[in-house]
């Protein structure tokens, strides 16, 4: 499961970040795109494709060194240019600063809870909030804790 959701992700977020242009597709290092494409589909497909084979040649949940090695460049050129740059971890940061007024509020405030709470007010309010979707979470941020718009993470606002 851990080499699926690898190979998903890194394709994926690549590919959103390719969209929004974070990054470019010639920002990609050659030994990534040389092995296993530069398109979401043709990396999927290659790191879908060498789990299988690797997996029926060996009898191990694997893949051959080259292919895993493109895997974890990917996965490194991700995190260095996408998840840890400093827009991405200020975004982080709101996210948080966001999710912990809710929690904070839910808890002192259990009669808001849609429904009646546990014994553990905190782990009520946790769940709750937790089980929001980003957009709900943003706007409940604003409509109920007159949360400042301009505070939420870039794209994510009320009517967005």
């Amino acid at each position: 499961m851990s080499w699926a959701d690898r190979i998903a992700y890194c394709a994926h977020d690549l590919e959103d970040a390719v969209s929004t242009g974070i990054v470019s597709l010639a920002d990609l290092p050659a030994e990534i795109s040389e092995v296993c494409g530069e398109t979401r589909r043709d990396q999927l497909r290659t790191f879908v494709r060498e789990v299988v084979g690797a997996t029926s040649e060996t009898g191990e949940l694997g893949m051959r060194p080259e292919v895993a090695a493109a895997l974890s460049s990917l996965r490194a050129f991700n995190y260095e240019r996408i998840y840890t740059r400093p827009e991405s971890l200020a975004q982080s940061e709101a996210v948080i600063a966001v999710l912990r007024a809710l929690v904070e509020y839910f808890a002192e405030h259990p009669a808001a809870l849609p429904e009646p709470p546990g014994p553990d007010v905190l782990r009520s309010a946790v769940t709750y909030v937790g089980g929001m979707t980003d957009r709900f979470a943003f706007d409940t941020a604003v409509s109920l804790l007159d949360w400042d718009p301009a505070r939420l993470p870039k794209g994510i606002g009320r009517g967005a």
